[in-house]
């Protein structure tokens, strides 16, 4: 009985595992076969979330361009609150990253993104929040400020294309 125990204890645990492979947010191993079906690139060398963010976006990226279609891609990248703002004067719109310091790690995944479900004739700026003076003076302790990357400092906000 021992040795039937264990042999449907990995038989249950490798039943869970090949289940987790038919979510994006749980797959694993089976990231291969979702950027495959997906026409995405395998870049092994990017961490497990850079790439489901980026199979993720790819699900969501179908439809209408709109404000919303933008703003669901960038949040799959980002994880966090993300504006989308459109200047038509301008022939383009901004995307804001509300809740993010700093650039996210995966920026020129989301660049690519955005290129492939944006109409060519529309120019896109992405805005990030940087650390302010005001932000810490009187806020942050010397520790807590010593403990965060300096990534996350500038002089005000940033505008990148």
């Amino acid at each position: 009985m021992d040795a039937k125990g264990s042999e449907l204890d990995a038989l249950y645990l490798a039943l869970d595992a090949t289940v987790s492979q038919f979510f994006v947010r749980t797959a694993t191993w089976g990231l291969g076969r979702w950027e495959f079906e997906l026409g995405i690139t395998t870049d092994l060398t990017k961490p497990i979330e850079q790439r489901r963010a980026v199979i993720e976006s790819k699900l969501r990226g179908a439809g209408t361009f709109s404000g919303r279609l933008v703003k669901n891609v960038a949040e799959a990248y980002d994880g966090g609150k993300v504006d989308v703002s459109f200047q038509p004067d301008k022939w383009g719109f901004t995307v804001k990253f509300m809740d993010t310091l700093g650039i996210p790690p995966n920026l020129e995944d989301l660049k690519s993104a955005i290129e492939e479900i944006k109409p060519a004739h529309l120019s896109v700026e992405y805005e990030f929040n940087y650390l302010l003076i005001r932000n810490i003076h009187d806020v942050m302790t010397l520790t807590q400020i010593e403990q965060t990357l300096l990534s996350k400092f500038a002089g005000g906000v940033w505008l990148a294309n």
